[in-house]
């Protein structure tokens, strides 16, 4: 027979009797949970943490302290509407880190999925989709509305403008000020934020092959360094090729299609092979 784990909640935290707490579940000196919690099993708050509004937490996150979760977003529109904020599993949530839920005038809820990194000071705003195995580095900022894929790495003190996306296996250097899309499998860095070329080192790691890197590489340089008038004719350009054959290129090339903001672009002397 399994052995029950044992919720343990400090004295001088104070849980409200509505806050739905599974079993495993740690609460530590000072926290604050609030009616509408709902915390996953196996999930510790250190001490300090506060979890208010419609939140939900799976299992086994770590919340260190002074992290502020679920309370109201930072957006002048917002009229205590019962938005959400949904976290999933395996989360480090570091010291002084804010996360807010959604708005209605968007899709009412902020998600955040498995297994991120949130370094200390970072902020997730209102209505973000955050995928799967991120490192957010300390004070890093995502404004309202932004999409995050997943296993990418933002540098310290970026800022993301609202409404980008940033593609898997993205790795962004510290201090980028992104005002655009963010291809993945790409690298980028700079005030206003440039690419630097493909993220091949990451790529490597992830078990992607020589020939999907080279296809890749191919595939950028069509794309951003031929000098093709528009992204939609430089799209034409790959689709004779056998690029496509790879499947890292299609996700790469549809990124590119779909995007509505525009895609961050490389220097004229920038090399996909540079990285």
């Amino acid at each position: 027979m399994m052995e029950q784990l044992v919720r343990s909640i400090h004295p001088s935290a104070v849980v409200h009797p509505s806050a739905q707490l599974d079993e495993g579940v740690k609460i530590g000196p000072f926290c604050l949970i609030g009616a509408n919690v709902k915390i996953g099993k196996s999930t510790v708050l250190h001490s300090h943490v506060v979890v208010e509004g419609y939140t939900t937490m799976g299992a086994r996150n770590e919340v260190f302290p002074y992290a502020s979760i679920g309370h109201a977003p930072q957006d002048l529109k917002y009229r205590n509407e019962p938005t959400t904020l949904v976290i999933g599993d395996s989360n480090k949530i570091r010291e002084g880190v804010t996360l807010q839920p959604g708005t209605i005038q968007d899709k009412g809820t902020t998600i955040i999925g498995n297994a991120n990194l949130f370094m200390a000071y970072t902020h997730v705003a209102h209505d973000c989709i955050v995928g799967d195995q991120n490192v957010f580095a300390n004070a890093m900022q995502l404004a309202g509305h932004v999409v995050v894929g997943n296993q990418c790495v933002i540098g310290a003190l970026s800022g993301i403008h609202q409404f980008c996306r940033i593609g898997d296996l993205a790795m962004l250097a510290a201090g980028s000020k992104v005002t655009h899309d963010i291809p993945p499998f790409t690298t980028c860095q700079g005030d206003r934020a440039v690419l630097r070329g493909l993220n091949a080192i990451g790529l490597k790691r992830k078990g992607y092959t020589t020939d999907d890197l080279q296809k890749l590489k191919q595939a950028y340089r069509i794309l951003f360094l031929e000098g093709h008038a528009t992204i939609p004719i430089a799209l034409e350009a790959i689709t004779p090729l056998d690029l496509k054959s790879s499947e890292a290129v299609r996700i790469f090339c549809n990124f590119v299609e779909n995007s509505t903001r525009g895609v961050t672009r490389p220097e004229l002397s920038s090399s996909p092979d540079e990285n």
